[in-house]
Parts: structure tokens; sequence; C-alpha cells
């Protein structure tokens, strides 16, 4: 019985490392893609970037995105650390909460009772992929490349 429980966390402790290691291969400061996103209708970002640092289970997103054809850049940063955080941006109370899912770091906020998510992953070519969820909108893909 012993030998069976060593063997079970000599192979869970590895399989867990490879987890960690993969959330921090988000860390960083990601330029986007234009050309590669797709925007679905919504309003096109000339330019952007997202910056992550997820540090023992502490994770601070910062993005930087400007609009196309209009005087508007929007720049916002959070740190969550799995709890739901509440701010207030531009006078309206929003609750934010991130937590990993598998290799998919999920971003979920609530504001006036409108929920969006916001999930990052990195693709097989280096890319991080940001899909943008909101009701009655429809589906925001963008692609971003490490700085």
């Amino acid at each position: 019985m012993r030998l069976r429980g060593v063997v079970s966390i000599a192979i869970l402790l590895p399989a867990a490392a490879l987890i960690a290691a993969n959330h921090h291969s988000l860390n960083g400061t990601w330029n986007l893609v234009p050309a590669q996103s797709e925007f679905a209708g919504e309003p096109v970002i000339q330019r952007g970037s997202v910056t992550i640092n997820d540090r023992e289970h502490n994770i601070t997103i910062s993005r930087n995105f400007t609009f196309e054809g209009a005087d508007q850049t929007l720049t916002y940063n959070f740190t969550v650390d799995g709890r739901e955080n509440s701010s207030i941006r531009d006078g309206k109370i929003s609750k934010t909460k991130a937590k990993w899912d598998g290799d998919e770091l999920k971003v979920t906020t609530t504001e006036a009772n409108v929920i969006s998510v916001e999930r990052f992953n990195l693709m097989r070519d280096g890319t991080m992929r940001m899909v943008v969820e909101r009701p009655n909108h429809p589906v925001i893909t963008l692609y971003l490349r490490r700085e």
C-alpha cells in the first residue's frame, strides 16, 4: 500500500509542477496582432498590449487598447488572487475574479449585473489568445505576441 502512495505522489508532483510552469508562461507583456485578431464587427483595436504577472497566486493584469477611428484609449489594471475583488472605474462598480482553469487564465467581471468573461491561453505557435465573451455581443478573439 505504501508503495502505491509513493508512486502516486511521484507521478502527481511533476504534473503539478508542469501546470504551474504553464501558468507562468503567460507572464510578460504581449502586443496585439490586429491582422490575426477577429473583432466580429466590434470596433477594431489599432494597438494594444496586455501584461500578465502571476506570482504566488497573485495575478496582476494590465491592458492598454487604442481603438480605430476614435480618439479613445482604454487602460485598466487590476490585481486578483482568486477571490472576487471590487473596483470603481468611470464611476461604475465592478467585481472581478481571476482563476486558472487548467492552462487557461479565466477572468470574470461583473458590472451592473452584466457578466463578461476573458480567457487567456498560450497557443502552439507561441502567441497568446485572448477570447472576450460579453452578453449581446459577438465573441472577440485577440491574438498577441510576446514583447
